[in-house]
């Protein structure tokens, strides 16, 4: 189940971008892989904390030559200089390291944890609309509603200073193949 927004912004202006991040409440249902960029001790924190891949620049070379099995990568600061040559590989698909978004952290065993237990990354793409999972089909209506008013609230609380105008111009929530529901984002709250 997705959550989509069509936002009045023009994200053709950085200052009216939106992105940031949300831990859900229920999480999303979906097992997140994890790669982390780390040696050393760190390496051995993400390893303990669950990530599926970890490594250094033996991980940066297999990720150079087409790796791409993980959804989430998380990155110590002193290996941004190696990871910083992934960014045409990881940023078209959106999984390279942000400090905004904390997936650049010495705190790797947190960030490992938190995107386990169902954070997601939230932003507009460049025709304003802002597309996150809400969870699966299978969780109960409380759950989908208490992870859409989190999301909903995030949203609001996330709007860009330099946007003018009305902000949500539209909220859906779909299954993944199947038709949008309109929503009131002020009705999830009541």
């Amino acid at each position: 189940v997705e959550a989509h927004f069509r936002l009045g912004v023009n994200v053709r202006h950085a200052e009216e971008q939106l992105r940031g991040t949300i831990a859900l409440p229920h999480g999303t249902g979906r097992q997140q892989i994890v790669a982390v960029f780390a040696e050393g001790e760190k390496a051995r924190e993400a390893q303990e904390a669950g990530a599926e891949f970890v490594g250094g620049e033996d991980l940066v070379k297999k990720v150079e030559e087409g790796f791409s099995d993980f959804d989430v990568a998380i990155a110590t600061p002193d290996m941004m200089v190696a990871v910083g040559r992934l960014g045409r590989v990881l940023g078209p698909s959106g999984k390279m390291p942000n400090p905004k978004t904390g997936s650049v952290t010495f705190d790797v065993a947190r960030a490992v944890q938190e995107v386990k237990a169902g954070k997601v990354e939230f932003r507009t793409d460049k025709t304003a609309l802002v597309h996150v999972p809400v969870g699966k089909m299978s969780f109960t209506p409380d759950k989908l509603v208490d992870n859409a008013a989190t999301l909903i609230t995030s949203v609001i609380r996330a709007k860009p200073a330099a946007a003018k105008g009305k902000y949500i111009k539209g909220a859906y929530i779909s299954s993944t193949m199947g038709p949008g529901v309109k929503v009131e984002p002020g009705s999830l709250h009541d």
